[in-house]
C-alpha cells in the first residue's frame, strides 16, 4: 500500500486553487500517484491517520461515498 507523502502535498497545495484541504488531498493523489478508482483512493486515505480524520469529518465511510463526494467536486 502507497502512503501519502505529506511534504510532496505540501509543495502541491502551495499550486492549488482549491481552498478545503481534503479537496487538495484528493487532486494530490489522483495526480501524483496516478490514482482514479474510488476504492484504491479510499484504502490509501483510509491507511493514513490523519487523511482518515479527514473522512471521517466529511461523514465518508467507504469507497462509495468517496465517490460520491468526487461526482460533487
Amino acid at each position: 500500500m502507497l502512503k501519502i507523502d505529506w511534504d510532496e502535498y505540501k509543495e502541491y497545495k502551495k499550486y492549488s486553487v482549491r481552498e478545503d484541504n481534503f479537496e487538495i488531498l484528493l487532486e494530490f493523489i489522483k495526480s501524483y500517484y496516478h490514482m482514479v478508482l474510488p476504492q484504491d483512493i479510499f484504502d490509501m486515505l483510509q491507511a493514513d491517520e490523519t487523511a482518515e480524520l479527514m473522512l471521517k469529518k466529511r461523514s465518508i465511510n467507504d469507497a462509495v461515498d468517496l465517490e460520491n463526494f468526487l461526482y460533487k467536486l
